[in-house]
């Protein structure tokens, strides 16, 4: 009884192999091999049939070879439903050629159309001088350059920013012409997508690159309508270049604000350095202490020696003469006189409250005045030429976007590359397939 189960199992077997692979031995072998875990008797059935098949492979090789020949030709080739057959239980065609096929539909009919609109810009500046004299750029810091972003990294920053998005869906409706409904569903986004989904698909859209030696801004922007990608491109270039020129208006207000308020703080030190040297000459009465001092100085001195020789010349009428003497009276009285005078003199150097300084003092705090509103002066001088300066300079150095090549309306559609997505997506597919068949039979060598 179980002999014939084993029989009628070897023949259901028979017919589901073609006659190729029933009177091959190595396939057979492996047959047996696969099976013999589940099914041992079918498996020694098998191998009986692969001793049938080399006792008879032995004899044939014994003919004579027109015999071989004969028996060659009378072999039947496999007919087509067998190779279909073949087909259809290979794993590479399901997992392979099959997806690349209808991948390859979906390229060739059904993928929308993609349009590229370009656009060339790059940022210049004009050149222009120092707005500042040294001195003025040493104190401020402005004379130290930032190079640490440059000006093409700023433009392509701001275009895949969310602030650019915001302003082109808010002119152009962006959402709604990348969610129409004439998109094919993988290419068109969902119109009830988040903003951070719309913003991902924007940045997927276009495409910018920064030429390192030219510095040159390539700007790419994908549409399903030529009109629209030549008006989106168009856009975001006039948008970029707003936003460049508003940051030079910024900067050159702020360099101007600071060098105004830098002069307004070197002009009150200057006003304070002449109130106090006018406050210091109406103290002492003085216009040019200097002059003055030294004409003071040179009468007191003489004042002093017309005292001592009168003093001399007093005491010695005395010694000859009685006080009431007419010659000792009248020496007395030029005595006094001349004290007076030297009083008068040298109340001329004090202030007013009486306190006497001497010369050489006056002379150290005018001089020391002076030099300060003489420096303050000078300072003076420098910020009102800088701020002159640098109401033409700073608008010079506004930096402007300049248009290399204007947005391009395509008249023909760039995206989808059929042929290059089809072999890709092809080559991939065989890839993993590969890889997939080398880990499965690896796992079966370990079990």
């Amino acid at each position: 009884m179980t002999t014939q189960t084993t029989e009628k199992r070897f023949q259901e077997l028979k017919q589901e192999l073609t006659e190729e692979e029933f009177n091959d031995i190595k396939f057979l072998i492996a047959k047996a091999q696969q099976v013999e875990a589940n099914d041992p008797d079918l498996s020694a059935r098998i191998l009986v049939r692969v001793n049938n098949l080399r006792r008879q492979k032995g004899k044939v090789e014994r003919l004579n070879p027109a015999i071989h020949s004969k028996v060659n030709k009378t072999k039947k080739a496999p007919t087509f439903n067998q190779r279909l057959s073949q087909l259809k239980k290979s794993p590479f065609v399901w997992f392979v050629i099959l997806p690349t096929f209808m991948f390859a539909l979906y390229q060739s009919f059904w993928a929308s159309e993609r349009y590229v609109s370009r656009a060339q810009v790059i940022v210049q500046q004009p050149d222009g001088m120092a707005t500042m004299d040294a001195s003025m750029a040493v104190l401020s810091g402005l004379g130290v350059s930032n190079t640490g972003i440059s000006d093409t990294e700023l433009v392509k920053a701001y275009i895949m920013s969310n602030d650019m998005l915001m302003y082109l869906n808010q002119k152009l409706d962006i959402a709604t012409h990348y969610a129409q409904t004439s998109i094919d569903i993988f290419s068109r986004i969902d119109e009830q997508a988040s903003w951070e989904d719309i913003f991902d698909y924007y940045l997927n859209r276009i495409d910018i690159y920064i030429d390192s030696n030219s510095n040159i801004v390539y700007i790419e922007t994908q549409a399903f309508d030529s009109k629209f990608a030549h008006t989106l491109a168009q856009t975001i270039v006039e948008r970029a270049e707003w936003y460049i020129n508003s940051i030079g208006h910024q900067l050159a207000n702020a360099q101007l604000e600071f060098i105004l308020q830098e002069h307004e703080n070197i002009e009150h030190k200057l006003q304070e350095a002449q109130t106090k040297l006018l406050s210091f000459q109406q103290r002492f009465n003085l216009l040019d202490p200097t002059a003055e001092g030294a004409a003071i100085q040179q009468i007191t001195y003489g004042l002093e020696g017309q005292i001592s020789a009168k003093e001399a010349e007093l005491k010695g009428l005395t010694a000859m003469m009685s006080s009431n003497a007419p010659q000792v009276i009248a020496a007395k009285t030029t005595l006094s006189a001349l004290k007076s005078q030297l009083d008068k003199e040298r109340a001329k150097l004090s202030d007013n409250e009486n306190n006497v300084m001497s010369v050489s003092e006056i002379l150290a705090q005018y001089t020391d005045l002076k030099v300060k509103m003489e420096l303050a002066l000078q300072a003076y001088t420098s910020s009102q030429i800088s701020l002159e300066k640098s109401r033409i300079e700073a608008y010079r150095q506004l930096k402007y976007l300049v248009v290399v090549e204007a947005a391009t309306e395509p008249n023909e559609a760039k995206y989808p590359d059929v042929f290059y997505n089809i072999t890709l997506f092809g080559v991939l597919t065989a890839m993993l397939y590969v890889v997939g068949r080398i880990v499965l039979l690896t796992i079966r060598e370990l079990k």
